[in-house]
């Protein structure tokens, strides 16, 4: 893999993992029309998962300090018998929403991992996706219009938003997305919906690059040069900070349809492609 392909990658993977377009569905395709064998740089790609786990970090700074603050003022709590104070502040009772919105994320993607693998290897399967994704959208931008807070949230409305973010493991349907009409289904403000999205997006990009890297190891870099994954990284963290800066704009704005007509045109394209034989 030369620097080009890598930056390339790189920028798809940071714009694609915020925005809700389908950062796997685009990776895929952009692989496809280049290619690049997937197989053959596993680690490349958990190291650009790394890159966007660096964005998510480095944008939501405080509120991760906070919550790591939160989690071992809870264990000290627990270790005193004061209980574990659930509603102690609002970053204690969002860093409990966050663990149960990806229970169902991690227990649907262990158990049905090799299915979803085999969808992506069907082009069609991501067009469909897109278009599921774009549908999610404009439900979405119409339809949420949601005032809670964290503390008005539920246990409940955490698990549904984590069941949709597990949605999003199939290829094609945007994991910010999914997660973004999942919070605004359950009524959250749009601010909040937002800002929880992306903060419970660690669990999940953290697994994923374990996940890969864990099948890399006997790799190694394969063809892929130190300068070609360094700038690969970077040009995700970058690529990544404008995407969630946009996103946030968008989102307070009600301005998803974009993206919508986006997915769906996008997503009509690649069926008619694959159809033909033509990808």
């Amino acid at each position: 893999m030369n620097t080009i392909t890598a930056i390339i990658l790189g920028i798809v993977q940071g714009l694609t993992e915020f925005l809700p377009v389908s950062s796997s569905g685009h990776l895929s395709i952009i692989e496809n029309l280049m290619g690049v064998d997937e197989s053959q740089v596993l680690f490349f790609a958990a190291m650009l998962h790394v890159g966007t786990l660096a964005t998510v970090i480095v944008c939501y700074w405080r509120s991760v300090a906070a919550l790591f603050k939160e989690l071992f003022l809870t264990i000290n709590d627990a270790c005193h018998g004061r209980g574990l104070r659930i509603n102690a502040n609002p970053t204690r009772r969002l860093g409990y929403m966050i663990l149960v919105s990806a229970i169902p994320t991690g227990l649907i993607g262990y158990f049905f991992n090799d299915f979803f693998d085999i969808l992506y290897v069907k082009v069609a399967a991501i067009g469909v996706g897109l278009l599921i994704t774009g549908s999610m959208l404009l439900f979405a931008d119409k339809k949420g219009h949601g005032h809670k807070d964290v503390y008005e949230m539920r246990f409940g409305d955490a698990f549904i938003i984590g069941l949709c973010q597990s949605v999003a493991i199939a290829p094609g349907i945007s994991r910010s997305g999914a997660t973004l009409v999942g919070g605004l289904f359950c009524q959250l403000d749009r601010k909040l919906a937002v800002k929880f999205a992306f903060l419970m997006s660690i669990p999940p990009i953290c697994g994923s690059a374990l996940f890969e890297m864990k099948s890399a190891v006997s790799q190694g870099l394969a063809d892929v040069s130190i300068l070609a994954l360094v700038l690969g990284v970077a040009a995700a963290f970058f690529a990544g900070r404008f995407a969630i800066k946009w996103m946030i704009k968008l989102v307070t704005n009600e301005k998803l349809i974009g993206f919508s007509i986006y997915t769906w045109g996008l997503g009509a394209l690649i069926i008619i492609l694959s159809l033909a034989n033509v990808i």
